[in-house]
């Protein structure tokens, strides 16, 4: 169906909507090569297998980071508009429960190929509503959030083998809250093994990058997806906090902020309501002096600058050996001035626009306590746009453990410098902190890796590379990270029961 500018033919739904919520349609600039992208004026809730307007009235804008032009607005959903949604969770479980692994997998499965065949729509639609480069978007998020439905579409049918003797039964209506760095992963990150398990999902996106989660719920109506299995209720932290506190959830499952985490811990206590957190980071990166450094730059460059830095699990602190760290410091500083900033939808774009006015604030007075500290602080030379939210690649040396660069989450492309003698050095400087959910080291010897695997604080650890997922390796931390794992056998017990107590191995 022709759906270029000035086409009459647009699909049936899409022109329901439009009458309901009084928005045309407009056409956001895409890349060369790319289709043109449809933003509606207004999106309003998806409750039980349609868009319905907010009881609240009430709307919020989502923005071009990179511009800061409106892109939209997505209805606000107070306590009666998410308890309508839970409602609708709760009436579509019985049946969707009943339905067959082998059926749920088949809805799962349709999900995941609709989303590869409109992958350039829902690239370029991330790439406008959170900021991050259209390469990244392109490679890495919607491929990998096709991986995470194909996937759990494998196992659905595969409960009782992949859980020997333990009877597995689905909970019930989750309540899900996503963060706005990666929100069409996070999306399928949450939603697939809800699914696949045989529960109801109730979804809350943050309300600064919403529209690739609203877009999936197209793909849920295209799938077939029964009405009510998946309902999508957008909003701020207002709309959150009344998910989380619904007594009608069986289980909350939550990506942000650690101390929001501790919020949704408190609200949550008492009520037998399941739990999984996964929260914020302050990721070790050590380079040891028999690694490849060139390979590791490049490694290092990846565990901070994806994603303009806005990664949880991202290398935020880097452990170098004294015996190689001024040559290594060299080659990093070289490396940074060589990355591109600038309009995300250029996909010769290495790091996009910072995603919000406050996280751009966050930074800047991170940045300033580090040098207020002592620290040095080195940055890339590159022009930066003169609208939008944008930050230059920034590397601090001399850098104690004591900085507050060094102890809090930046969120941001900020990276710390630190050195160490030994090994037992690097991994008392990389467990020194609140957090667990990330490390990485680079070394020649497979031996030296195990020895550090089995030493480091964190809840992943990678070898030579950084910032890699594969949804059927379980993620998650300790400490001020959370607890619970998403993805892998442990990402599915996760939403399972098992009525005769027997829990997974």
């Amino acid at each position: 169906m022709d759906e270029r500018p000035g086409s009459t033919a647009r699909p049936a739904r899409r022109r329901a909507r439009e009458l309901e919520f009084g928005g045309a349609w407009r056409y956001a600039p895409a890349p060369e090569g790319t289709e043109h992208v449809a933003i509606a004026e207004r999106y309003g809730l998806f409750v039980g297998g349609g868009f319905v307007a907010p009881r609240s009235r009430r709307w919020l804008p989502t923005s071009d980071p990179a511009t800061g032009r409106q892109l939209a607005e997505v209805a606000w959903a107070g306590e009666r508009d998410v308890d309508r949604a839970v409602r609708a969770a709760a009436a579509a479980f019985p049946a969707w429960r009943r339905h067959s692994g082998d059926d749920r997998g088949r809805f799962l499965f349709r999900i995941a190929r609709l989303l590869l065949e409109r992958a350039r729509e829902f690239a370029v639609l991330e790439t406008l509503d959170n900021g991050k480069p259209i390469r990244e978007t392109r490679d890495i998020d919607v491929p990998l959030a096709a991986q995470h439905f194909f996937h759990h579409a494998g196992w659905a049918d595969k409960l009782d083998l992949v859980f020997p003797g333990a009877r597995p039964e689905p909970l019930g209506v989750v309540g899900q809250v996503i963060p706005w760095n990666f929100p069409l992963l996070m999306a399928a990150w949450k939603v697939a093994p809800a699914l696949a398990a045989g529960n109801t999902v109730v979804l809350k996106p943050a309300e600064t990058s919403p529209l690739t989660a609203l877009r999936l719920c197209e793909l849920f109506q295209q799938a077939g997806l029964p009405p009510g299995v998946v309902n999508v209720v957008t909003g701020d932290g207002a709309t959150g906090r009344a998910l989380v506190r619904h007594p009608g959830l069986a289980k909350v499952a939550f990506t942000g902020s650690t101390e929001v985490g501790k919020e949704i811990q408190r609200a949550v206590a008492g009520r037998g309501t399941a739990l999984t957190l996964e929260l914020g980071g302050k990721g070790a990166h050590i380079v040891c002096e028999d690694a490849a450094l060139d390979q590791a730059v490049e490694g290092v460059v990846r565990g901070i600058f994806m994603n303009q830095g806005h990664v949880c699990c991202a290398g935020s602190r880097l452990l170098v050996q004294e015996s190689v760290h001024k040559v290594f410091v060299a080659k990093l500083l070289a490396r940074i001035e060589r990355i591109r900033v600038g309009d995300p939808l250029d996909k010769n774009t290495d790091m996009g626009a910072i995603h919000s006015a406050a996280q751009l604030a966050r930074i800047r007075e991170l940045c300033a306590a580090g040098r207020a500290g002592g620290a040095t602080m080195h940055q890339s030379r590159c022009a930066l746009p003169g609208r939008g939210y944008w930050w230059a690649p920034t590397v601090f040396t001399g850098v104690a453990s004591s900085h507050r660069i060094a102890r809090e989450e930046i969120f941001g492309p900020v990276l710390a410098v630190l050195t160490f003698r030994t090994p037992e050095e690097a991994v008392a400087k990389a467990n020194n902190t609140s957090y667990g959910l990330s490390a990485g080291v680079w070394t020649d010897k497979g031996a030296r890796i195990l020895w550090f695997a089995e030493r480091l604080e964190a809840g992943v650890v990678w070898n030579n590379t950084f910032n890699r997922f594969d949804p059927a390796a379980p993620f998650g931390g300790y400490k001020e990270s959370g607890f619970g794992r998403e993805g892998g056998r442990q990402g599915l017990a996760a939403y399972l029961r098992f009525p005769n107590g027997l829990a997974p191995g």
